[in-house]
């Protein structure tokens, strides 16, 4: 009978296996660890929510409970975008090697920790008031349903600027227990912020998008997406300050958002050329700068 595990002698050298890279590393890489931007574009716009909210004054606990949520909900977020998305990663550049992609991870793993990451948002979820709460299922429909837009919408950055932006309505609902006129302005400033920025993320995969098939605005705006991305900066800055005058906010709010828009209306000039990939990411990545400018600017207007 033959040795089902031979030993090494010295006319058969041994194999070492090669370095494999740990579950905990593919766990890591699968929610993203290692880059929180999407995190911060998320929470933002709820951290705008609870300063106009509580007129300058959030509670603390609020602004850990969005924190720590937007964490939850971005982590489970990409893990639907993968699961959705892991035959379209094998053939994009960018994102073959993402675990799902590379069978780093298997299907059972990726939903057991998004299972995991929903009960844990679901327990952030119950301290809030009744009203929040009822919200809150509408947030996790948006977050499952996104990676699929771009099979079907020309713009699937509008499912993502709803999905971002539900969480500024929920954050309002949580201070003030309604849901009033400037609730919504924020919730449609984070729409085409959204619209805005993730254009510029989507443009580092335009030319696989193209062969692929996949939607989206970067592709729809063509040779024009300098005049898209400006025309949605545009509205983000004229809904953000109807959303400071209907809160009486003060002229050094106006200032700042001047000088926020200026700063946009740079970025769309940067679009009329074609750039490397990396620039596109870096122009991307700058607008967590650019939501942490606007929260500044709301909070000043209160002084």
């Amino acid at each position: 009978m033959l040795n089902a595990f031979p030993t090494p002698s010295a006319h058969t050298p041994s194999k070492i296996p090669a370095h494999k890279p740990s579950t905990f590393s593919a766990y890591a890489r699968l929610i993203r660890l290692r880059n929180q931007s999407g995190t911060l574009l998320l929470v933002l716009p709820s951290l705008w929510a609870l300063i106009l909210a509580s007129e300058g004054s959030p509670d603390l606990i609020l602004i850990a409970i969005f924190i720590l949520g937007a964490f939850f909900m971005r982590s489970a977020g990409v893990i639907f975008n993968d699961l959705a998305d892991r035959s379209i990663d094998q053939k994009v550049e960018r994102t073959k090697h993402r675990p799902l992609a590379s069978g780093a991870l298997t299907l059972v793993q990726a939903k057991g920790l998004a299972s995991l990451i929903i009960l844990l948002a679901c327990v952030l979820v119950w301290h809030l008031n009744l009203l929040t709460i009822a919200l809150s299922p509408i947030a996790l429909l948006l977050a499952a349903i996104y990676p699929y837009a771009k099979r079907f919408i020309h713009i699937p950055q509008f499912i993502l600027g709803v999905a971002f932006g539900w969480g500024s309505v929920m954050a309002w609902a949580a201070v003030r227990n309604n849901l009033d006129v400037t609730a919504w302005l924020l919730f449609a400033s984070t729409i085409c912020w959204a619209i805005a920025y993730d254009t510029i993320y989507a443009l580092q995969d335009k030319e696989d998008d193209l062969k692929i098939g996949v939607k989206s605005s970067a592709i729809l705006f063509g040779s024009y997406v300098w005049a898209g991305v400006g025309t949605f900066s545009a509205l983000t800055i004229v809904f953000l300050g109807m959303a400071g005058w209907t809160m009486a906010l003060g002229q050094a709010f106006y200032a700042g958002l001047a000088g926020i828009s200026v700063f946009l209306s740079y970025q769309s000039f940067m679009l009329t050329q074609k750039h490397p990939t990396h620039v596109y990411f870096s122009m991307f990545k700058q607008h967590v700068w650019v939501g942490t400018a606007i929260l500044i600017v709301f909070w000043i207007g209160f002084a």
